[in-house]
């Protein structure tokens, strides 16, 4: 039985962090996204009926809707709501000396440091104006606190690293051996072949993010939507489940968007891109984005905490083929897939991208922009349009 995370014991005195509040629920929504209950303790047990009820549960949620609600993982809600209490503490309290000095370099491929309230361009544009504020720690701003971590948060960053490490080196492994099961390989195959590995948040990187509310003039003009359709590059996910509704899914890629359901405690997990094309298609990244919340919480602000797992940056990314179960299922090809294109690449003989190729650039070259002013040519599939764009030679298709 995996063990507990518990925080680690203060050795210094912490200023006071105010208690994070979770607001009121919607009672505006009805029709919500399905998404899968995976409970995650049950990969230790002792029953082989259990876990193979859990194997094959996890198999079709990941099949056909590419998320799941992960619960009993070992986080409680008291030390879960800490980490809430801090990032809140964060957004309230940096200073703009740490906003300035910490600003995200897009180009840079990586989404590193402090955002304001504009999106990933030129923050000088009044109509670039997005309300969503981040901070994004990578390997570098834990390697470096002194320097690279506003000095708000430097007295709580034990409490942010053993909470990322718990994370990294027991949610995630776990998750990553009950994915090999699926795909009936040795428990740590993913861990240990596919899965960025050093540090607390190994090739990805952890995120404190808050929406604020829009203004009418700019909720306008953001079409309904505050961060864009899109498909995560790396393995795995993990949104932690929030009160505000704005996270919507499209599983089936026909222009269905719905709601994800706030489940308290819960980790809301999707794979990303790399496990797609390593598991052959038989996983799936589905497409997500956040919305505009119902009317009842639009004058909310959204808190959220992410942690977002990378695959090792030097892997090129194809398929496992000595997986039994793609050897007996053979590749799944969509019309739409990201497997789909990257297969076509291979077949012709081209280089695919490495991981950190295909992250860094795609964040270097689209960052956030508004629906109108996506970059690429528009293609209709089954009805629905989406935008096409080509990195490295792999199209990549994304919702209108």
């Amino acid at each position: 039985m995996a063990a507990p995370f518990v925080p680690p014991k203060s050795t210094h005195t912490k200023p006071y962090v105010p208690e994070w509040v979770p607001p009121p629920t919607t009672k505006l929504v009805t029709d919500w996204a399905h998404v899968t209950e995976v409970d995650l303790s049950k990969l230790d047990s002792e029953d082989p009926e259990v876990v193979k009820e859990l194997l094959a549960t996890t198999k079709k949620a990941i099949k056909e809707d590419g998320f799941i609600y992960l619960t009993n993982y070992g986080v409680s809600l008291s030390n879960l709501h800490r980490q809430f209490s801090l990032a809140q503490y964060l957004h309230r309290n940096i200073s703009e000396e740490d906003k300035e000095r910490l600003v995200v370099d897009i180009k840079s491929g990586k989404f590193a440091g402090w955002k304001g309230r504009h999106g990933f361009v030129d923050k000088t544009a009044k109509n670039n104006f997005d309300g969503i504020e981040q901070f994004n720690f990578y390997r570098e701003e834990f390697d470096s606190m002194d320097s690279k971590v506003p000095g708000v948060i430097k007295p709580f960053m034990d409490e942010i690293v053993a909470f990322c490490d718990y994370l990294t080196q027991s949610v995630n492994r776990r998750l990553l051996k009950l994915l090999s099961r699926v795909l009936e390989l040795p428990d740590d195959y993913l861990w240990d072949h596919v899965q960025g590995q050093g540090g607390p948040v190994n090739d990805g990187y952890f995120r404190h993010a808050l929406f604020h509310p829009l203004e009418s003039e700019v909720k306008d003009r953001m079409a309904g939507i505050r961060m864009m359709g899109h498909t995560d590059y790396g393995t795995t996910t993990m949104l932690f489940s929030v009160p505000v509704t704005a996270l919507q899914i499209c599983p089936k890629r026909d222009g269905n968007w719905k709601y994800v359901k706030y489940n308290p405690g819960a980790l809301v997990i999707n794979l990303g891109e790399a496990l797609e094309i390593i598991s052959a298609g038989q996983f799936k990244a589905t497409l997500h984005k956040v919305a505009q919340p119902p009317a009842d919480q639009e004058n909310t602000e959204r808190l959220s905490i992410v942690l977002f797992n990378a695959a090792k940056s030097d892997l090129q990314l194809k398929p496992c083929d000595n997986s039994p179960l793609i050897q007996r299922d053979g590749y799944n090809l969509t019309s739409y897939g990201v497997f789909t294109e990257f297969n076509k690449a291979l077949q012709a003989g081209m280089r695919v991208p490495t991981c950190k190729e295909w992250r860094e650039l795609q964040i270097a070259r689209k960052g956030q922009s508004e629906p109108q002013k996506k970059n690429g040519t528009p293609k209709i599939i089954n009805g629905v349009k989406f935008w096409e764009d080509t990195y490295m030679g792999v199209k990549v298709l994304l919702p209108a």
